[in-house]
């Protein structure tokens, strides 16, 4: 917590203000934040300065993880976080490419788990990196990538947080996950949980033990109708003790990921937080 804490303060007192073309909004905005959450320790990033909807957060991994491409279909696992992107933003719904309401394109976890071949093929990375370290190998390319540049016209929005990378240290597995942009009042909520349950799923998927999540940022910003109730109200709150994350233990395969499993199958004990507060969301 106090790591989000201290780039918070950064921002608010070191950043450079930034426009932003596709929002039409300016960013207060600072270069290169990194992370690190101790997955093996269980010291769960919710975010305790305000309430956290920590399940809309794991629901959306879950949605990467099957690779889904519309928005109705993240709503039926427990979040809304992409009917906007999918209906209202204006580039999107113009875009020939789009199939009709909901629809995503080829964004986040389809890349992730059919990643188009020029020969027509696809490529599943997740199988391919659950089955190598399943059998304990490492090839130093352990790389589940959501960013692929000759797609981006087919789908409505860019990857924020694109690349995951695992790597295997005798039984411990560890994660580093790259972000190019980062809505920190909004979108590092999500991100710190995902990639703390990226890493806690993997490892038990693969017989591992946790380690630790890198998490690297570049554009770390804070947009302007987000600055007043970030500095004047949030950084003004006192953070509470990290909570512990459980994961149900029959969780085993990729084909129980894509199957049976619901937000039921995640728990956080010992959550204690200040209200919510509703920050607008930029499209």
């Amino acid at each position: 917590m106090q790591q989000y804490l201290d780039l918070c303060h950064r921002i608010v007192n070191e950043g450079t203000w930034i426009n932003n073309k596709r929002t039409g909004k300016k960013c207060l905005t600072v270069i290169n934040a990194d992370f690190e959450y101790s997955v093996g320790a269980n010291k769960f990033p919710l975010i305790t300065t305000r309430k956290s909807y920590w399940k809309a957060a794991i629901a959306e991994l879950l949605g990467y993880l099957r690779g889904y491409d519309s928005a109705a279909d993240f709503r039926k696992l427990g979040t809304k976080s992409w009917d906007l992107n999918a209906n209202k933003n204006p580039e999107w719904l113009a875009n020939p490419h789009r199939k009709g309401e909901d629809d995503m394109g080829r964004v986040y976890g389809v890349q992730g788990r059919s990643w188009a071949k020029p020969n027509g093929g696809s490529i599943d990375q997740l199988k391919k990196i659950i089955r190598n370290l399943s059998l304990g190998v490492d090839d130093r390319g352990e790389i589940l990538t959501f960013y692929n540049p000759g797609e981006f016209e087919l789908g409505c929005l860019r990857p924020c947080m694109h690349t995951h990378t695992f790597s295997l240290i005798g039984n411990t597995l560890n994660l580093t996950s790259y972000q190019r942009s980062c809505d920190v009042p909004l979108g590092l909520n999500f991100n710190q949980i995902q990639v703390f349950v990226l890493l806690a799923l993997v490892a038990q998927l693969t017989g591992h033990v946790p380690g630790t999540a890198y998490h690297k940022i570049v554009n770390a910003h804070i947009y302007e109708d987000q600055l007043d109730l970030m500095r004047n109200e949030q950084l003004k709150r006192e953070p509470f003790e990290s909570p512990r994350l459980s994961l149900n233990s029959e969780i085993k395969t990729i084909e129980d990921l894509e199957s049976w499993v619901t937000l039921d199958d995640f728990s956080v004990e010992g959550y204690q937080c200040h209200p919510a507060i509703t920050y607008p969301f930029a499209v």
